[in-house]
C-alpha cells in the first residue's frame, strides 16, 4: 500500500511526473533495444538454439538480467555487465591509488573525473566482451557467415549496445527516477519473470502442486529479502555538550546504523563470475579437455558438492572483504572523537575502533549467511521440485534493493518539495 501511494503522491507533484514519464520512456527504449538482433546474426539459428537447449544456471541467471537479449545475441546482449564491472575496478583502485582517492574527496569535480576514467574503462571492457560473445557466436554457427567483416560488424554492434545501455543509465539517473543501472537490471528481471513462471506451469503442468509451491517460496523469499534489506543493527553514540559564552551547544544522543546487507549483492555476482570463469575461458578457446580436467570442471561447477561449498567460500570472502570497503571503523572512531562523541561504555579512540570492527564482523557474518541462503535457493529448487528457475536469490534481491532505494528517493524529493514550499 505504501508503495501505491507513494507513487500517487508523486506524481501529484508536475516536476516528479515529468521524471517518472521519462524513465518509462527509457524503458520503452530499453525494450526495443532488447529486442533487436544485431546485424550479422542468423536470428533462425539464435532463436532454435535458445528453445532448443538448457542453458544451465549461469546463462539463465545472465538472460534474466539482461532481459533475454544474452541469449538472443540482441543489441543490448552485454547489458550493464561492463559498466559494473568498470565501477568495481574503480571503487578497488581508489583503495590502492591515492590519487583517484584524493579525486573521490574532491567533490563535484572529482566525480566527474572519476566517471570520465569508468567510462573509458568500461568501453575496453566492453571490446573485450563483445569479442568473446561475437567469437562463442561464430564458432556455434549463429553468424551469417565466417567473414571478418561480419565479425566485425556484430562485435562493433555489441560494443556500441553497451555503450548505450552506460548511456541510458546515466540519463535515468540524471533526468529520471532512481539509479539507472539498477532500474535497467530490475526492469530486465520483471520482464523475465512471467516468462520463468509459465515455463515452470507448463513443464509441471500434470504436478499442479510443484508450481504452487515454487510461488509460495517465492512470496516468502521476497518477504525474507525485505527483511534482510531493511535490517540494521544502530550502535547509540552520545554527544558531550559544549558551553560557548552563555550557550550550551551538541549533546543529545545519535545512531550509527550498520546495514546488516552492508555488500549488497556485489559478493553473489562476483563469486558467480569466478566460478564460471574456467568454463568460459574453455568455451571461447574451443580447447579440447582430457579426462581429468573434465572431471576438475565437474567439481568447480558450483551446482555440485564441491562447488556449493567453493562457491559459499567465496561469497563470505567477497562479502567480508567488501564490507572492509564500505565500513571504515577507524575512520568512523577519529570522526567521533574529533566531534565530541562517544559510544556509552566503551573509550574513544582505539577502543572504539575495536568496538566498531566487532561488531561489523558479526553483522558482516550474518549478511553473508543471508547471502549465502539466496545463492543457493535455485538449486533447493532444482533438487527439491526437479525445476530450473533463474529468479530466486541474486535477482530477487536485486529487485528489492531496487524498488527500495527508488520509493526512498521518491519521498525524499516530496519531503524537500514540501519543505520548499513554506520558504
Amino acid at each position: 500500500m505504501d508503495l501505491f501511494k507513494t507513487l500517487k503522491n508523486a506524481w501529484r507533484v508536475p516536476e516528479l511526473r515529468k521524471r517518472i514519464i521519462y524513465t518509462l520512456w527509457m524503458f520503452l527504449f530499453i525494450r526495443i533495444g532488447v529486442s533487436i538482433t544485431v546485424p550479422g546474426v542468423d536470428r533462425a539459428v539464435v532463436m532454435n538454439a535458445v528453445s532448443s537447449g538448457d542453458s544451465g544456471f549461469v546463462n539463465q541467471f545472465y538472460s534474466m538480467i539482461t532481459g533475454g537479449a544474452h541469449q538472443q545475441l540482441a543489441l543490448f546482449a552485454l547489458g550493464v555487465g561492463p559498466y559494473i564491472t568498470s565501477s568495481i575496478i574503480m571503487q578497488l583502485l581508489q583503495i590502492a591509488i591515492t590519487r583517484l582517492e584524493e579525486l573521490s574527496k574532491e567533490g563535484e569535480d572529482g566525480r566527474k573525473k572519476i566517471n570520465k576514467y569508468t567510462r573509458y574503462v568500461t568501453l575496453v571492457l566492453a571490446t573485450i566482451n563483445a569479442w568473446a560473445t561475437t567469437l562463442n557466436a561464430s564458432r556455434s554457427g549463429s553468424l551469417v557467415d565466417g567473414s571478418i567483416w561480419t565479425f566485425l560488424l556484430v562485435m562493433c554492434s555489441f560494443i556500441a549496445g553497451s555503450m548505450l545501455v552506460m548511456w541510458i543509465g546515466e540519463q535515468i539517473t540524471e533526468k529520471g527516477i532512481g539509479n539507472g543501472i539498477s532500474l535497467y537490471i530490475f526492469i530486465s528481471i520483471i520482464y523475465s519473470l512471467p516468462t520463468n513462471f509459465i515455463g515452470i506451469f507448463q513443464l509441471n503442468s500434470d504436478k499442479i502442486y510443484i508450481p504452487i509451491l515454487v510461488v509460495i517460496v517465492f512470496i516468502a523469499l521476497i518477504g525474507f529479502a525485505v527483511y534482510m534489506s531493511q535490517g540494521e543493527r544502530r550502535i547509540a553514540v552520545q554527544y558531550a555538550k559544549r558551553t560557548a559564552g552563555r550557550k550550551v551547544y551538541g549533546g543529545g544522543q545519535q545512531y550509527i546504523p550498520i546495514k546488516v546487507n552492508l555488500a549488497g549483492v556485489m559478493p553473489i555476482i562476483f563469486a558467480m563470475s569466478i566460478m564460471s570463469f574456467p568454463s568460459i575461458i574453455i568455451n571461447f578457446t574451443g580447447a579440447q579437455l582430457s579426462t581429468t580436467w573434465q572431471k576438475v570442471l565437474g567439481y568447480l561447477n558450483w551446482t555440485s558438492g564441491v562447488g556449493s561449498v567453493i562457491y559459499i567460500v567465496l561469497i563470505f570472502a567477497f562479502g567480508f572483504f567488501y564490507s572492509t570497503i564500505a565500513f571504515k571503523p577507524m575512520e568512523i572512531a577519529s570522526n567521533m572523537k574529533k566531534s565530541g562523541g562517544f559510544i556509552p561504555g566503551i573509550r574513544p579512540g582505539k577502543p572504539t575502533a575495536d568496538y566498531l570492527v566487532a561488531v561489523g564482523t558479526r553483522i558482516t557474518l550474518l549478511g553473508t549467511i543471508f547471502l549465502s541462503i539466496l545463492a543457493l535457493m535455485p538449486l533447493v529448487f532444482y533438487y527439491i521440485f526437479k525445476v530450473n528457475v533463474a529468479f530466486t536469490g541474486t535477482s530477487l534481491l536485486i529487485v528489492v534493493g531496487v524498488v527500495i532505494e527508488t520509493l526512498k528517493q521518491l519521498e525524499s524529493q516530496m519531503l524537500m518539495r514540501h519543505y520548499k514550499g513554506f520558504l
